[in-house]
């Protein structure tokens, strides 16, 4: 998974999990001695993760390739270990951008508001578009000591690279130019990846504060292999697990539409 390592990551159990939402409050001036002490009504509230299962599992007959499976690095386990990564990745980027389940009872649907969401405006990933993220991230008061990402889809760093103003290394200590690759800009920690949703218009390119969405993980990914007597004793190589995500706070998420 490129995702996990850039959101809040919680192990839980059962079909459904809740995470407490607690907003911002200002304390109260005291203005005089032996004051009643003031109640300051902090915002609450929750968000509810749905659990899902995901499966992967492939059969394999040559008896030279069975004996690979227990090596880590072998062609099967990596390619296992891929399949449930993506599964993942989309799991993430779907709840950032989608629904979110709020409330006591998860039964109220929040959706990722306008403000949060910057228009394609018939362009690519510009300079003006990170600067506007930014922008927005830091009018929601977003603490700028959580480290911020920005998934991104190869076609975006192709915009980038050819922007003088990134590439230049006096405006970006990375030199992107020079090595074909943009760590970071603006703020933003940059993932490549081709998971992001396109509709056919433009697309969803995503920055977000990584506690602004949290990856809930009931089971991490498992591997069994057995012999299938129904499939000739060939041996599966079997891989599963069990996780959900969701937007934490729609503040620290932005959507920003590229056209591609």
């Amino acid at each position: 998974s490129l995702l996990r390592k850039a959101v809040r990551v919680e192990t839980v159990t059962g079909e459904k999990a809740f995470f407490d939402q607690v907003g911002s409050a200002s304390a109260v001036r005291r203005t005089s001695r032996h004051a009643d002490t003031p109640l300051v009504t902090t915002p609450h509230s929750r968000r509810m993760v749905s659990m899902s299962d995901y499966e992967w599992a492939d059969l394999i007959d040559d008896q030279d390739k069975v004996r690979m499976l227990a090596d880590p690095t072998s062609t099967y386990a990596q390619a296992a270990a891929a399949a449930m990564g993506r599964s993942m990745d989309d799991v993430i980027i779907t709840a950032a951008i989608g629904t979110a389940k709020t409330g006591a009872s998860g039964s109220t649907s929040t959706t990722l508001p306008a403000g949060q969401k910057i228009a394609h405006g018939s362009a690519g990933l510009t300079i003006a578009k990170l600067i506007s993220a930014k922008k927005i991230l830091d009018e929601n008061d977003v603490d700028p000591s959580i480290k911020r990402w920005i998934a991104v889809s190869p076609e975006q760093i192709e915009d980038l690279l050819n922007n003088t103003t990134v590439t230049s290394s006096d405006f970006n200590t990375v030199k992107a130019l020079a090595t074909g690759d943009i760590d970071s800009y603006v703020g933003f920690q940059f993932i490549v990846t081709n998971r992001l949703n396109d509709d056919g218009t433009s697309r969803q390119v995503i920055a977000w504060a990584e506690d602004g969405i949290t990856l809930a993980v009931a089971s991490d990914m498992s591997a069994r292999i057995d012999e299938r007597a129904d499939k000739s004793y060939s041996t599966q190589v079997y891989a599963a697990m069990t996780v959900g995500s969701t937007r934490m706070e729609e503040e620290k998420v932005v959507e920003i539409a590229c056209n591609e």
